[in-house]
């Protein structure tokens, strides 16, 4: 992903506000008056925090006769979650290699048990 892209994103998403409207966005599109409804700020707000995820292509809005309804860009939210599980990914294999490395050591040198040790005593 673009680094440009993944800092608008992240920014975007940085927002408790624009974070609640991704949500709600996660199970269908909306219109600003529909997704005002739970926050105590104005629409003209909401409008605001919704331009703010399009210009980070979080969402997109069309045009249906007199209704512009909001819609979730989940492509766009596949990149993100794409670009953080390699480094998720990355953690786990390193903490399996610790793990492996400390079950080839033995016990705690320090003679301290383990969870698993004090469970049996």
């Amino acid at each position: 992903m673009d680094p440009d892209a993944l800092d608008k994103a992240f920014m975007a998403l940085a927002d408790p506000v624009r974070r609640g409207i991704v949500a709600r966005l996660s199970r269908g599109e909306a219109t600003v008056n529909e997704l005002a409804e739970p926050f105590a700020i104005t629409k003209q707000a909401v409008s605001k925090h919704i331009q703010v995820l399009e210009r980070a292509g979080l969402v997109t809005r069309s045009r249906e006769a007199q209704r512009r309804p909001v819609h979730l860009d989940a492509a766009a939210l596949e990149e993100l979650t794409a670009w953080i599980d390699q480094y998720r990914l990355i953690a786990e294999r390193r903490f399996r290699l610790l793990d492996e490395l400390l079950a080839e050591t033995g016990p705690d040198p320090a003679g301290i048990p383990s969870k698993e040790e004090e469970e049996l005593q």
